[in-house]
């Protein structure tokens, strides 16, 4: 019975919280840049003004905002460089898609499902950092300490 439940709990598996934070920065950052970040940069250059204004600043100005979130910001998630800065910024990003783009709609047409999953998982990243495999880790190894008098 015990190696029943140890199956069922997968002790086998070892555990890394660096690692599973390594995995969940890659994966969320990796897909915003690709799925969307990438054709709203291209779409800048290629075809300015005409992008959805949800915060009334104007298409060009929501539009580089997207692009910064989606785009550079998922880019420093990957690398794991100022990585609660670029979570956060992706969490505002979700946070306002959700919410003015999809209505907060859970269900149903046109409903916010994916922003709401990503806004949790970069909430997730905000709160915990990039872990050891991150380039912000290296950084701080690597800082200078003060001297105490």
């Amino acid at each position: 019975m015990k190696t029943f439940i140890k199956l069922l709990r997968l002790d086998f598996i070892p555990v890394s919280s660096d690692f599973a934070l390594l995995l969940l920065r890659v994966w969320l950052g990796g897909s915003l840049l690709l799925l969307h970040g990438w054709d709203k940069l291209k779409n800048l250059v290629d075809k300015p003004g005409q992008f959805p204004d949800p915060l009334h600043i104007g298409g060009m100005g929501s539009h580089i905002l997207a692009v910064f979130a989606e785009a550079l910001c998922a880019s420093l998630l990957v690398l794991g460089l100022f990585t609660r800065f670029a979570a956060l910024t992706c969490a505002i990003m979700m946070g306002v898609a959700f919410v003015t783009v999809h209505d907060a709609k859970l269900s149903g047409t046109a409903n916010g499902e994916l922003p709401f999953i990503y806004l949790a998982g970069f909430v997730a990243l905000v709160l915990m950092g990039g872990g050891h495999y991150a380039l912000d880790s290296s950084m701080k190894a690597k800082a200078p300490t003060k001297k105490k008098n």
